[in-house]
């Protein structure tokens, strides 16, 4: 990669990870318009890890409470003392984990067939175009507004269980489970703070996995290195700080949207964008 490439790819990967758009049908776009190849596997982990960086970065107030017991809701009530905060943050911390395993142990045990199969280009625009008119469904249909505080185990393992779709190309793990929550009554500002949340151990785990399978293809530490030159380790720096900048801004400016807006307009761009992949590839 040039670093111009580089830099188109980082600030792809930071806008679109948290947008209900699927950063992997954006990701695609350059291949088939510039003929641009695969970023490989060091690039790919380092904007992974600067997206982790960003939204543990944006949240980190909330995830300090729920590790100290001192967690408050979206909206705090003047009668919630000291005990119920303890207890309602432990109890979504919990809800919290149970959301997130699923997709940890299907992305373990499911991602060398996903890599083979379904990183197709038909796939990604399908189901870019499909699972967002999902999401429009979702938005239209969903009229009770629950916070976020009221998330159950039950609710939690139906929204993880919804991320493990978030493994076929072109889903969008965020939109995916943002149609879930929105579907079992959450308000729109309380779904995207769910799924951006329980998007730390998905995003954790799939850097982890990267890191595992460079090792095992250049057999060790040493290995790795030997494939960063002086020039690339240009290219990773302007691309981790350009995704962990493109990613903070994106969940802030998203968030402050949708309190004033449905999630229509990324519904219709998916729809646009699922209809222009399907035309470049067919």
């Amino acid at each position: 990669m040039d670093i111009l490439q580089a830099l188109i790819l980082a600030l792809v990967q930071g806008v679109t990870e948290f947008l209900p758009i699927s950063s992997s049908a954006h990701l695609i776009l350059p291949s088939i318009l510039l003929g641009w190849p695969d970023q490989g596997l060091v690039f790919d982990t380092t904007v992974h890890l600067a997206t982790l960086t960003a939204v543990v970065f944006y949240f980190r107030k909330d995830l300090q409470g729920l590790v100290a017991g001192s967690w408050q809701p979206t909206l705090p009530s003047d009668s919630t003392d000291s005990t119920d905060r303890q207890q309602q943050g432990a109890s979504f911390l919990l809800c919290l984990m149970i959301a997130s395993l699923p997709v940890l142990l299907a992305g373990f045990l499911a991602r060398e067939w996903v890599a083979n199969e379904l990183r197709d280009p038909l796939v990604i625009a399908l189901a870019t175009l499909v699972f967002g008119l999902l999401l429009g469904l979702a938005d239209w249909r969903g009229k009770a507004g629950k916070p976020e505080e009221t998330l159950s185990p039950a609710t939690a393992l139906a929204i993880g269980l919804a991320q493990c779709l978030a493994l076929i190309p072109g889903t969008s793990r965020s939109g995916v489970t943002i149609t879930m929550a929105l579907l079992v009554g959450f308000s729109r500002q309380a779904a995207a703070r769910i799924s951006f949340l329980i998007s730390i151990p998905a995003i954790a785990g799939a850097a982890l996995l990267n890191l595992h399978d460079l090792f095992m293809a250049t057999g060790s530490t040493d290995g790795i290195a030997s494939q960063v030159s002086a020039a690339f380790m240009t290219q990773l720096a302007i691309g981790f700080v350009v995704a962990g900048l493109a990613a903070w801004l994106s969940i802030k400016l998203f968030l402050d949207f949708i309190a004033r807006i449905s999630f229509m307009p990324f519904v219709i761009y998916r729809v646009l964008l699922g209809c222009l992949l399907l035309t470049f590839i067919l």
